[in-house]
């Protein structure tokens, strides 16, 4: 067994090496923390996606027999294609105060921190157990976190606490939005535009759909429900693309768009969805369809992630609070997996190093003086971890 010693810069440098955007394969990444921990004779599990070319991996560093301590990350990043990067995305980037590459802020400086945290948690043995848990496909709608959460939680010994290192600039989050996609295809009946009043015009019926959902947008913001811990602090409705028409003169048969809801969690986002579906179905097909009996709407979901609350007065809590050195919680818009492990009985909080508004960038970075502080936070994890009984 080899066993590779790595500061956090030099593994966050490895892992950022690997093109894990999520249309691709994230194996080679999981296969080379495989090997890394096999080196401190650690096994790990490999959860495999369908098509057995993703894999989420699970490893237990500590006894296995005692509630433990999950440290949970997603190994895919989003796309660089079209956006202006000063350097190669994939190539760790030393600027100064920043480390710049696609992941380091999201969130391969998480894993990185906390993978190079290894020799130590088998150096010195714990009192309770440390796992890993990495995922594909967060990008996507968390879609791997679902098989992952499930594995760890049907273990002998439930873990008693879940980090989601997501990036919080190292701040307590106990609950975040939830996220809702839905794919909508409008199908009409085309003809000269001279004749347009014959025809069926897919772009204009998703139009006026469009408007709907956005006065429901306007009603949320209006009259809520609120939360003032979440900024903003309602549910939001949001349409991000459509694509519709081939030429002026000619009445489209076809318009798609896309429509994604971000919820409080006192809102059930599918109560949201089916409003504005059940608008399309009453309001504009009967209207539609006396032109044309075939034109109609067509709704898919997409993704969908849980909305995320953890009680502030939660034991875990005051764990993590004392490990971020915060004394004060907060909540987020943006979604993690979160609410995923918190569903699966293990009481989660999200906390990381560096910054969301980095997150998805051109130029991705995460500042040096984050790292630091994530590794003094993993530092206060062990202390604990060995002390207790």
């Amino acid at each position: 067994m080899t066993k590779t010693v790595l500061s956090s810069q030099e593994m966050l440098a490895k892992l950022v090496s690997f093109d894990t955007t999520s249309v691709k394969s994230n194996l080679e990444l999981i296969h080379w923390v495989q090997d890394y921990m096999d080196g401190y004779g650690i096994k790990s599990h490999l959860v495999y996606d369908e098509t057995k070319n993703k894999a989420n991996l699970h490893a237990v560093i500590g006894p296995a027999d005692k509630a433990g301590i999950v440290l949970s990350g997603h190994t895919d990043v989003v796309p660089v294609e079209g956006q202006a990067w000063d350097s190669d995305p994939f190539k760790l980037r030393d600027d100064n105060d920043n480390l710049v590459a696609r992941g380091t802020c999201d969130m391969k400086g998480f894993i990185a921190i906390a993978l190079a945290k290894l020799p130590e948690m088998v150096r010195k043995p714990l009192n309770a157990p440390i796992h890993f848990a990495l995922s594909y496909d967060e990008e996507l709608g968390c879609l791997g976190a679902h098989s992952l959460a499930e594995h760890i939680a049907n273990a002998a010994v439930k873990p008693k606490l879940c980090v989601v290192g997501e990036p919080t600039l190292m701040k307590t989050i106990t609950g975040h939005k939830g996220i809702c996609d839905l794919e909508c295809t409008v199908h009409g009946k085309e003809c000269h535009s001279s004749l347009a009043p014959y025809s069926v015009n897919a772009v204009e019926y998703a139009a006026e759909l469009i408007a709907y959902s956005k006065s429901v947008a306007r009603r949320f913001a209006s009259e809520g429900p609120f939360n003032k811990q979440f900024d903003p602090p309602f549910t939001t409705v949001h349409v991000g693309v459509v694509k519709g028409g081939t030429a002026l003169n000619i009445v489209p048969n076809l318009c798609e768009f896309s429509l994604e809801v971000r919820n409080i969690p006192e809102v059930n986002p599918e109560t949201v969805i089916e409003e504005i579906r059940q608008y399309a179905f009453r309001n504009l097909e009967p209207r539609m369809k006396e032109l044309d009996p075939q034109s109609g709407f067509h709704f898919k979901y997409t993704a969908g992630v849980h909305s995320f609350d953890i009680a502030n007065d939660d034991p875990m809590v005051d764990f993590v609070l004392s490990l971020s050195g915060s004394n004060a919680t907060e909540k987020v818009s943006f979604a993690t997996e979160a609410g995923i492990f918190h569903n699966k009985g293990i009481p989660t909080v999200v906390c990381g190093p560096g910054s969301i508004a980095q997150a998805h960038k051109p130029n991705e970075f995460i500042a040096k003086e984050q790292v630091v502080k994530c590794e003094n936070f993993m530092d206060r994890l062990l202390d604990k971890l060995r002390v207790a009984a």
